[in-house]
């Protein structure tokens, strides 16, 4: 802060997690807040901005998280917001660290326009390398009974295409249980391989209704924290 105020860079800086659902955003947000040790407001809704800022200016230094923020974003509390998070008022010692899983459904005003959110960390979806080595992590922490084969984890990799670091892990939770149920009748690689086209179903089915979903009030404005803001 002290360096900012030196050089006369303004503190209205917002960092925005832009990704699918399931490949890290909510995971990074809780390291950062744990790191820091500082107190965080958690943001449940939007519909009362000017309240929610407030509180910021009265916790300050403190982070406001905001996740999926193109859902909490509508017509009736956008400009309100703005004033905020861009207006008049000094926003010092907050950092606006927000989510979103649709950046194509924000406002170019709030997506592209510098000194809101301009710093913007993507979290693609993982790539083959990616998935292999999650996967090979994953299979090293399990009985050996259920290992897999390094040509598996191969295979497995090229055949999980799009999906999330959750959709894998998923991938496992399930084989596992499966293979629990009737343990011998089956490698835990032939109970993953046939899972995948299963999960993948899934997993288009869940993307179709995330597309359809109309925005909804959410009880409650925030929540505050210090450390563990999710749990």
């Amino acid at each position: 802060r002290a360096l900012y105020d030196e050089y006369g860079i303004p503190w209205k800086r917002g960092i925005l997690f832009i990704g699918p659902p399931g490949n890290g955003k909510t995971h990074a947000v809780k390291a950062l807040i744990n790191s820091m040790d500082q107190p965080c407001l958690y943001i449940k809704s939007l519909n009362g901005v000017q309240q929610v800022f407030d509180r910021a200016r009265r916790t300050s230094p403190c982070i406001l998280v905001i996740e999926d923020l193109d859902s909490q974003l509508h017509q009736q509390n956008r400009s309100a917001f703005l004033n905020e998070i861009d207006g008049f008022a000094a926003n010092i010692g907050i950092v606006t660290l927000a989510t979103t899983n649709h950046p194509e459904r924000l406002d170019p005003s709030i997506l592209d326009r510098p000194s809101r959110f301009d710093r913007k960390y993507h979290f693609e979806l993982p790539d083959v390398p990616e998935r292999s080595s999650y996967l090979a992590l994953w299979n090293a922490s399990l009985k050996p009974v259920l290992h897999l084969s390094p040509e598996g984890i191969s295979r497995i990799s090229e055949l999980t295409a799009d999906f999330s670091f959750a959709y894998l892990k998923e991938l496992f939770l399930s084989s596992m249980m499966q293979w629990i149920t009737k343990p011998g009748q089956s490698t835990m690689e032939q109970v993953m391989l046939g899972k995948v086209a299963t999960l993948r179903e899934q997993m288009v089915s869940a993307s179709t209704l995330d597309d359809g979903e109309t925005e909804g009030e959410q009880p409650g404005p925030m929540r505050r924290f210090r450390g563990h803001p999710m749990r």
